[in-house]
């Protein structure tokens, strides 16, 4: 794997963002795979999309990463990039809990790879209200470790106009809101937290976390052709259960693919006993 892995050593390796994410993947790419980390300079990613809605997300996750990936590497002439992107909804397993989703892009031009890595947590502070009074927006930035994590004053939840960041202050807080409710007719005003990595501690750590993955997912070499992203594209659930013998819904084995020649490997799951304990089957533990 090691041997594998030099073609990455020494190269430069372009982040396309503008949201100081280099801050978590820096540190383990530089120490894991020996690249040499650029970040573009008059690089704008808002260009595809903006969480505060000034500009609509038209492509999904992946879309949108791949396009700031290609547009990086297009602007620095490199032919390696990291691009990673975020997502806030209703979590797909947990019901009434929300979640944010990273995807972290690894693309090598060079060696036609394209590698991905996710962090799902509903470790998020996502959220937004209307409120009548400075006051009640001084007690929303506190609540959410203002100024650490970022907020953001707009005059309404989907406004596009005249919305405020980069607020550093309480002071300047209750400035901006006092001046916003003097208009005319306004009589509450919407702030919301910032979700962009720089003004989110707790995004930024799902991004590092995504990372971890990504990386992980870049030094699992493919048995067939050692190339790397040898990587989980599926789970075959089914072990049987010890009283019953009826299949549960724990994993069997999991299906390992190659990213690039598709070369599959099935993997028994060794964390499992050959049978399943009762507890994990509903008719046996109702």
């Amino acid at each position: 794997m090691i041997n594998t892995l030099k073609k990455f050593a020494g190269r430069k390796i372009i982040i396309a963002t503008m949201h100081k994410k280099e801050q978590v993947i820096t540190p383990l790419f530089e120490q894991r795979l020996g690249v040499t980390i650029v970040i573009p300079s008059a690089f704008n990613t808002d260009k595809f999309g903006i969480f505060a809605r000034e500009i609509k997300k038209t492509d999904n996750q992946l879309e949108a990463a791949i396009k700031k990936a290609y547009a990086a590497m297009e602007l620095t002439h490199t032919d390696l990039a990291i691009a990673s992107e975020g997502s806030f909804g209703a979590h797909p397993a947990i019901p009434f809990i929300q979640s944010n989703l990273e995807l972290i892009l690894f693309i090598d031009k060079k060696n036609e790879l394209e590698i991905r890595g996710h962090h799902r947590t509903s470790e998020t502070n996502m959220d937004g209200e209307y409120v009548t009074s400075a006051d009640k927006a001084v007690n929303f930035a506190i609540k959410y470790n203002f100024p650490d994590a970022g907020i953001i004053l707009k005059f309404g939840e989907k406004s596009k106009f005249r919305i405020y960041k980069n607020i550093s202050t309480l002071e300047e807080c209750t400035y901006r809101t006092k001046k916003m409710l003097s208009r005319p007719f306004t009589k509450k005003i919407f702030i919301e937290t910032d979700m962009r990595a720089h003004k989110n501690p707790i995004r930024m750590k799902a991004i590092e976390q995504a990372t971890i993955d990504l990386l992980k997912n870049i030094e699992s070499v493919c048995p067939e052709c050692e190339t790397p992203g040898f990587i989980i594209t599926d789970i075959k659930k089914g072990l049987a259960c010890s009283l019953c013998s009826l299949p549960t819904d724990l994993p069997i084995h999991e299906l390992y693919t190659c990213s690039k020649y598709k070369y599959s490997q099935n993997k028994l799951i060794t964390k499992h006993n050959k049978l399943a304990d009762p507890m994990y089957y509903g008719y046996c533990n109702p």
